[in-house]
């Protein structure tokens, strides 16, 4: 499908895409063993990409507050508690996998 095309995504209902989507964010929550590099190596996307996205469909609160809202808690306590250095290989694929997104 090429990204002009009519997507059947766009007839869910909000309220069950809305539900959806906070069931995404409480499961990277919950399995913050899954690294955002990784996720950005992967899938191209991570927790931080999600809060830029609830930012561009017009969250209120600046980015640090929309990663807070994904995160569960400010993001310098994220990093701190959470995120392990990233090794070569993970940024590597991490830049092919960027590579592959649509602009």
């Amino acid at each position: 499908m090429d990204t002009n095309s009519p997507d059947p995504l766009d007839e869910l209902p909000d309220d069950v895409a809305a539900a959806a989507f906070r069931r995404l964010v409480r499961h990277l929550r919950h399995r913050h063993d899954a690294q955002n590099i990784e996720l950005m190596g992967l899938a191209g996307f991570c927790r931080n990409c999600l809060a830029d996205w609830i930012g561009d469909a017009g969250f209120g609160g600046d980015k640090a507050a929309a990663r807070e809202l994904i995160h569960g808690m400010p993001q310098e306590e994220w990093k701190a508690t959470r995120q392990t250095p990233a090794t070569e290989q993970q940024l590597a694929a991490m830049e092919a996998s960027i590579a592959k997104n649509a602009r």
